[in-house]
């Protein structure tokens, strides 16, 4: 566990870092959550339960419980099979809008009140209230999903739906990623976060620049006399 020199200094400093370390812990989850609601429930179980990366205090100890990792896993699978299929992975998304949230909420609520690699003594952004890391969890989760939703049929339709299994892989990892930099170096999260918009913005604008292009060519059609 990394040693927190400037605790000995100031309490308050301390404090602040670890509750702004937290933050960021769960700021990660969410996100991952966002892109898909089972890796980071089910990654946090499996570390929690097999590593000693995670610690989830008593309160959250049933995501680590068999039965539960169980159904994750089972719904983990169908949601990366219906994730890569054009058509049903816009069903899939509209379905998970309200999963995903969920998720979000409970993975950032766990996460911040967690003990990790990176947060030795943690509880400092979660006492500021219960509920407001499971509120940011929820709003954060549901911003991505809903984010995902719009530039995925852009996508299909750009693509002949050839770009839905491409995607749908890219997300998977970078829900991945995303989880073990929010466990092991939060503040790398910040990074994911801002590769994960550019990336976004840069599917859109070609999205909108192959729609531009197509409205002059569509007007070049043979003219009857």
């Amino acid at each position: 566990m990394p040693n927190r020199r400037g605790c000995v200094a100031s309490v308050w400093l301390c404090s602040t870092d670890n509750a702004y370390v937290e933050l960021l812990t769960g700021f990660g989850l969410a996100t991952a959550a966002g892109l898909n609601a089972y890796i980071p429930l089910l990654a946090l179980g499996l570390l929690s339960r097999f590593t000693d990366l995670v610690t989830l205090p008593h309160g959250w100890a049933w995501l680590e419980n068999g039965w539960v990792m169980t159904i994750v896993a089972v719904l983990l699978v169908v949601e990366i099979v219906a994730d890569k299929i054009p058509a049903l992975d816009s069903v899939n998304d509209l379905i998970q809008t309200f999963v995903r949230p969920t998720a979000g909420g409970i993975v950032f609520g766990s996460g911040t009140a967690a003990q990790t690699s990176a947060v030795t003594d943690p509880g400092a952004f979660a006492q500021s209230g219960q509920w407001i890391p499971v509120a940011i969890g929820v709003v954060t989760a549901l911003v991505v999903s809903l984010t995902k939703s719009t530039v995925r049929p852009a996508a299909n339709v750009a693509t002949a739906g050839v770009a839905a299994p491409v995607l749908s892989t890219i997300e998977d990892v970078f829900s991945v990623g995303l989880v073990f930099l929010a466990v092991l170096v939060p503040v790398l999260v910040l990074v994911a976060v801002v590769v994960l918009i550019w990336a976004v913005v840069r599917i859109v604008r070609r999205r909108r620049r192959k729609a531009a292009n197509l409205g002059p060519q569509r007007g070049l059609g043979p003219h009857r006399r």
